[in-house]
């Protein structure tokens, strides 16, 4: 990919988690939260995966779709250098 790499260290968590809440459907309580943040540094992948993960969503059997539009909103909300 020719991105620039995600820096994850300006990441405005709150408006990310009011996005995935208020866009995406998924209002993720403070465990789920830490998970993502956690999640995070690993990549956007990681941090769509914890999302699913705290709503109790199985990740592999999840549409497409909704896999994209969880990784699309966390991914407006991560920073390029």
């Amino acid at each position: 990919m020719t991105d620039a790499a995600p820096n994850f260290d300006h990441v405005d968590f709150d408006a990310l988690f009011a996005a995935l809440c208020s866009e995406v459907g998924f209002c993720l309580h403070e465990k789920g939260q830490k998970k993502v943040v956690e999640a995070l540094p690993r990549g956007l992948d990681a941090a769509m995966k914890a999302v699913l993960a705290a709503e109790g969503v199985d990740e592999p059997n999840a549409p497409g779709d909704l896999k994209k539009a969880v990784r699309d909103c966390i991914k407006s909300h991560v920073q390029k250098d």
